[in-house]
């Protein structure tokens, strides 16, 4: 009796070992995913979001303009250029020619760009409202020639009300191991 109790014992036991094993590997599953999303014109912020991507194991996916930006519509200097136009006027919504597959899997959104007269482009805006993020953490990063985040979380806030906005962070010629600190 006293061994069949023992081996009872054991193989409750195991069963229940088992089962913490089945728990921690359903937690390892359930695991945040992040997506780096990023709008480059001139591959600086390109730069910075395949460095953020790597840090913290996101998928990276870059925002495409259905029509390219050329030298001459980036062109701030002159007030009759593509990107001075949209600029202007704050509900221009650029055309985005490809989509995030099942946007729903992410719960950590990164959204790169380059700052333009201290927001970001408004294409970054088309691509928010693209996506309910409701519930979303949504982490603006950045890079500039000199200026800093301006209004750009003031601007971006109402394409996604409901999505948990972080501050933005500027990652102008950071290092890999400067933006491992800045996303901690």
């Amino acid at each position: 009796m006293k061994r069949l109790s023992l081996i009872m014992t054991l193989a409750l036991a195991i069963v229940m070992c088992a089962c913490a094993g089945d728990k921690k590997e359903n937690n390892k599953n359930m695991s945040t995913k992040t997506l780096v999303a990023y709008f480059s014109a001139t591959g600086t912020t390109k730069a910075a979001a395949e460095k953020l991507a790597e840090v913290v194991g996101g998928t990276l996916h870059e925002i495409q303009p259905e029509q390219p930006y050329t030298d001459a519509d980036l062109d701030w200097h002159n007030q009759q250029s593509r990107s001075s136009v949209e600029m202007k006027d704050k509900s221009s919504r650029p055309a985005i020619k490809n989509k995030v597959e099942n946007m729903d899997q992410y719960d950590t959104v990164y959204i790169g760009f380059p700052i333009w007269w201290y927001i970001a482009p408004t294409i970054v805006n088309t691509f928010v409202e693209q996506y309910n993020l409701e519930g979303k953490t949504v982490i603006p990063f950045f890079t500039s020639g000199g200026s800093g985040k301006g209004e750009t979380l003031n601007y971006l806030k109402p394409s996604a009300p409901k999505a948990n906005w972080k501050e933005p962070i500027n990652l102008t010629g950071k290092s890999k191991g400067e933006i491992e600190k800045l996303v901690k």
